[in-house]
Formats: C-alpha cells, sequence, structure tokens
C-alpha cells in the first residue's frame, strides 16, 4: 500500500488528490489480503528538515515540505482503515519508489514474495515507480487498478495503459478479491 496517508486525502493538503473512491477500494482490497494471509506492506514518505535527503524530487514538488521533520504530523498519518496492523511492515521512503533507497525488495525476498499486489498513490507517480521498480528487481506486479488513484484522469489512465504494456499486469479489484479468495480456501 503505497503512501496512502492524509496529505493525499485531507481537502485543503498541498498534496490532495481527491481520490476518495480509490482509499474506500484500497480498504477493501486491504482487508481481503489480511484475511488471505498474505505479507502486507505500507510505505510513507518523511524527509529531514530541510528535505536534503529529497534531493530534486524534493525540490521539484514543494507539497512534498509537508512530510519534513516538525511539519504537521497529521498529513503523515495513514488514512483511516489503511493503518498498518500489528506485524505489518512499514517502510519510510524519500524517492517516489518503494524500492528506492529502502529495504523492501530484501524484505520480499526473505518473506519469499514473486508477486506484489499494487495500491495507493499516486498512479503516474509512486505507483508507477514501484510497478516499474519492482518488474526490475524480478517481481511480477499486479496494479490493483480501482485501489490507486491520482489527481487527474489523463495521468492515471495514460500510466495504467504503459504499465499493463510494459511492467506489470493491471488487474480490477473484484479479479484479485477472488484470487485471494481461492487463497483462503485452499490454506494457503
Amino acid at each position: 500500500v503505497i503512501d496512502f496517508v492524509q496529505a493525499y486525502l485531507k481537502p485543503g493538503s498541498p498534496l490532495y488528490a481527491g481520490v476518495e473512491q480509490a482509499r474506500a477500494d484500497c480498504e477493501t482490497l486491504l482487508k481481503a489480503c489480511r484475511a488471505a494471509g498474505i505479507p502486507i506492506v505500507h510505505t510513507n514518505v518523511a524527509f529531514q528538515k530541510g528535505g536534503r535527503d529529497g534531493g530534486v524530487f524534493f525540490r521539484k514538488v514543494p507539497a512534498l515540505a509537508c512530510f519534513e521533520a516538525g511539519a504537521d504530523p497529521e498529513l503523515g498519518r495513514f488514512g483511516d482503515g489503511l493503518e498498518p496492523a500489528p506485524g505489518e511492515t512499514v517502510i519510510t521512503k524519500q524517492y517516489a519508489s518503494a524500492f528506492f533507497g529502502t529495504s523492501l525488495a530484501s524484505t520480499l525476498t526473505a518473506l519469499g514474495v514473486d508477486t506484489l499486489l499494487i495500491a495507493g498513490v499516486s498512479t503516474s507517480g509512486c505507483v508507477r515507480a514501484t510497478g516499474v521498480d519492482a518488474c526490475q528487481h524480478g517481481f511480477i506486479p499486479v496494479i490493483v487498478r480501482e485501489a490507486v488513484g491520482d489527481r487527474a484522469a489523463g495521468p492515471h489512465e495514460a500510466n495504467l495503459f504503459d504499465l499493463q504494456a510494459k511492467y506489470a499486469e493491471v488487474a480490477d479489484l473484484a479479479t484479485v478479491q477472488r484470487y485471494l479468495g481461492s487463497l483462503r480456501r485452499a490454506g494457503a
């Protein structure tokens, strides 16, 4: 679950994305994943004061200052219903991809994971970067269409199209729920 924090969900936030339906669908996906007993990883973003650890990304997107040390901690809080449960991993990142500069690849490898169900925000940014890097790290990325969102429909759809064409599978929530339900029935 990529960056589904209040900064993207709270109207008036500099990063507000208007992705309420994607948030609700991600909550549905998260419940199905937990019921299936698969490993769950959440990401968030945090920068040191001044954003030095964010490089060009931090400079290009001034709204990321809401994740600086000392900024409003409410904006970094996970969305209601999307909070990590005990035992779920939280990866804190400074760049778009959940893989870049983090322990995500080694964590997934240690867990024996080969396929990722990807949800979160934003489709044209962190979701895309994570999907591409998942492919480049040898994982099979599956983007859950209804559980990802972006500020505008054009970039959202263009990136889903491109991810499907080159790097990932894009699957609808109902298909993923059926698959997760089969894991529960099989006792996997």
